[in-house]
């Protein structure tokens, strides 16, 4: 899987992972963490996700990364935002009041970018990932974020020979292993979400979870 699998799906419009609202368990969850407001939050691989205004209007600083420029140029258009741009190293950026998006691959961010956040929240975007590049993701990102940041991950639980992903299935066991060496990551919800997702249920898949993980150490 290359940057072309996700360029032409936003170029086709096909983007059925999209939510055309607000996740309600980052509502619920994210109060529960102690990042401070303020403070840096990654999106990574945020695609046009409202969640980036949601977290801008808790008083976060919201940092999206996301490859493809069609997803990125929606997401003001959408949101009726003006950004201001610029060029980097690590690629375009787009800024608006309190939320930026860096327009690139997240591999080529570095502790000068990321060890500024202090949150980070992840709907999408390790689930995007195959297997082979999911340990990988961890390191790089997580493991340069600020050591005193907390965040949330939300994974899916299913079986995985019963439809090609993405969104993969990642379960505990992966998810336990990949960050050990990095940040704790303890599960705080786990629903059945099955009946909510028709495109699951027209593969056959006969089980389907919604795991979400709090990340960092409480009260940091």
């Amino acid at each position: 899987m290359d940057a072309e699998f996700w360029l032409e799906r936003w170029r086709e419009g096909r983007t059925h992972f999209h939510q055309t609202r607000i996740t309600p368990l980052l509502q619920k969850y994210w109060p529960t963490l102690a990042v401070p407001k303020g403070g840096r939050v990654l999106v990574p691989l945020c695609g046009k996700s409202l969640d980036m205004v949601w977290l801008a209007a808790q008083g976060h600083s919201v940092l999206g990364v996301e490859l493809a420029p069609l997803a990125v140029e929606q997401f003001f258009t959408e949101n009726e935002l003006r950004p201001v741009t610029h060029e980097s190293v690590y690629g375009k950026h787009y800024v608006a009041g309190n939320i930026e998006i860096i327009c690139g691959d997240i591999f080529k961010l570095d502790a000068q970018v990321l060890s500024h956040c202090v949150g980070a929240y992840d709907r999408a975007a390790l689930v995007a990932l195959p297997e082979d590049m999911r340990a990988d993701y961890v390191r790089h990102v997580y493991g340069q974020l600020s050591p005193a940041s907390q965040g949330l991950l939300i994974t899916l639980d299913y079986p995985q020979e019963e439809m090609a992903g993405p969104p993969f299935a990642v379960l505990d066991s992966e998810v336990q292993a990949i960050f050990a060496d990095v940040t704790p990551a303890t599960i705080i919800d786990r629903r059945d979400i099955l009946d909510k997702e028709p495109k699951f249920q027209n593969a056959g898949v006969s089980r389907l979870d919604t795991v979400v993980y709090r990340l960092g150490v409480p009260g940091v």
